[in-house]
């Protein structure tokens, strides 16, 4: 029985990965949660050492996915303390309970490691955050790789997927801007058109990580740094017209050509995913074929813009 245990199984990503693994046969998983607490998962606050020794003493996996963070960049300029607690010390925490064990790690990183001034970006390119997100991201990186030699960081853009609410997903958060703006009384929506993003699926990742797991089970352990990447490029504007499509809204949407965010976004993190696709390992579904799967799953109503679904 191969076990693995996935830190943050209630999350957008977290949940992909678990429903992924758990059609394996013969693998075992278990997730834990924090601030979604289910009966399905082990309550696990990550800030806390102690917990996380106990956690991995106690399950034993054979390898660990850590897909727990503070993913929001706004958050972490106003918080850089809890940004750090969990995207470093946490990853820092589990790697070390992990080591001790002798099971694989695999923690989950972004494309803001990069300030995005000259794409695309190797596994192997110098790292230059523009932002406290990216900073804590990248220290998270390098505990990883300082805490454990049996472990693997594994860089993601922008991610969405199936949701639990529209705000879960940077790329479905635009819904409701979107149907307000088809509405009668409704005003056009400004939409970004300077950042360059690459809208990844879920679904895929979890997939991807599932093939890394099958390498690690088979005694031939993925290490070091990795990348993957949806192959679309997409401005925020772009992905609001493809999901008015999707919608069949007629929306009044309009780009807006300079950044506008108060903390600070790169321009174009392209992530080249070779290290990955040249062991044979990934799989990329076409957006437009994945939003309309998730907005099918998480339907919308016109007379609704708020973010409980059906």
């Amino acid at each position: 029985m191969f076990k693995v245990a996935v830190i943050g199984a209630s999350g957008l990503l977290g949940r992909a990965i678990v429903d992924e693994l758990a059609g394996q046969p013969d693998w075992q998983v278990v997730g834990t949660a924090f601030s979604r607490p289910a009966p399905t998962t082990v309550a696990l606050d990550v800030r806390d050492p102690h917990a996380i020794g106990q956690f991995v003493e106690r399950e034993a996996p054979d390898a660990l996915v850590i897909a727990a963070a503070e993913r929001r960049p706004d958050v972490c300029e106003r918080d850089p303390d809890l940004a750090r607690a969990l995207n470093v010390e946490a990853v820092r925490a589990i790697a070390a309970a992990a080591q001790r064990r002798g099971a694989w790690t695999l923690s989950l990183s972004t494309d803001y490691v990069f300030d995005g001034t000259h794409p695309p970006y190797r596994h192997d390119s110098q790292p230059a955050p523009l932002n406290a997100y990216g900073r804590s991201k990248l220290e998270g990186e390098r505990a990883l790789t300082e805490t454990t030699d049996l472990g693997c960081v594994m860089r993601l853009p922008l991610l969405y997927g199936p949701i639990v609410d529209w705000a879960e997903s940077a790329v479905t958060s635009l819904v409701p801007a979107i149907a307000a703006s088809a509405s009668a009384q409704g005003k056009a929506a400004a939409m970004d058109a300077w950042a360059i993003r690459y809208p990844t699926f879920t679904p895929d990742v979890a997939f991807v990580i599932r093939q890394m797991l099958e390498r690690h089970a088979g005694g031939n352990a993925i290490r070091g740094i990795v990348q993957w990447s949806g192959d679309e490029p997409m401005t925020k504007y772009e992905i609001a017209v493809r999901l008015a499509e999707a919608l069949e809204l007629d929306a009044r949407l309009t780009p807006q050509p300079t950044p506008t965010d108060a903390t600070p976004r790169p321009h174009n993190c392209h992530l080249i995913s070779e290290r990955l696709e040249q062991s044979g390992i990934g799989r990329r579904t076409p957006f437009d074929t994945a939003i309309r799967q998730v907005l099918a799953a998480f339907p919308w109503r016109g007379d609704r813009t708020s973010d409980t679904p059906d």
